[in-house]
């Protein structure tokens, strides 16, 4: 083997491109997910607690998520799997709950109508972020490093 066969990927690698454009959006959601969540709460929390609440969730989801993404090891990518895998499984069950039963979600939170009120990015984000991170695998480069 060649001394650049056995080097370890570069740590950018999933951090560059699309990548780079993926946290980017992800770091977006987050401040407009956690500024809207602050001001629902701190104006009128008990108006809509659950709604509120979620929107709460799904900042924290986001900024965990934004973290995991950015970081490059093998930690960080489970979180990141586990953090999108949640906001996909919350943006189908709110979304689908907000549609079947309005009552519950008289006020809007972030995954409302499966992320209308954001354009449907929290519904599309998801899916973008599990398929990056199918595409860059942390745990491939650590098995191609120790070879």
């Amino acid at each position: 083997m060649t001394e650049s066969q056995t080097e370890t990927p570069t740590p950018s690698s999933r951090v560059s491109g699309i990548g780079r454009l993926l946290i980017a959006v992800y770091g977006v959601l987050a401040l407009a997910a956690t500024g809207r969540s602050f001001v629902q709460i701190a104006s009128e929390f008990d108006d809509a607690p659950l709604a509120y609440s979620l929107s709460a969730l799904a900042a924290v989801v986001y900024i965990v998520a934004t973290l995991a993404l950015i970081k490059r090891n093998t930690l960080w990518y489970r979180i990141a799997w586990a953090t999108i895998g949640f906001e996909l499984l919350g943006v189908l069950v709110v979304g689908t709950l907000s549609l079947v039963d309005p009552a519950l979600f008289q006020h809007k939170t972030v995954w409302s109508v499966y992320g209308q009120g954001y354009g449907f990015v929290p519904l599309v984000l998801p899916l973008l972020g599990m398929w990056w991170l199918m595409r860059h695998p942390v745990a491939r480069a650590a098995l191609v490093s120790r070879a």
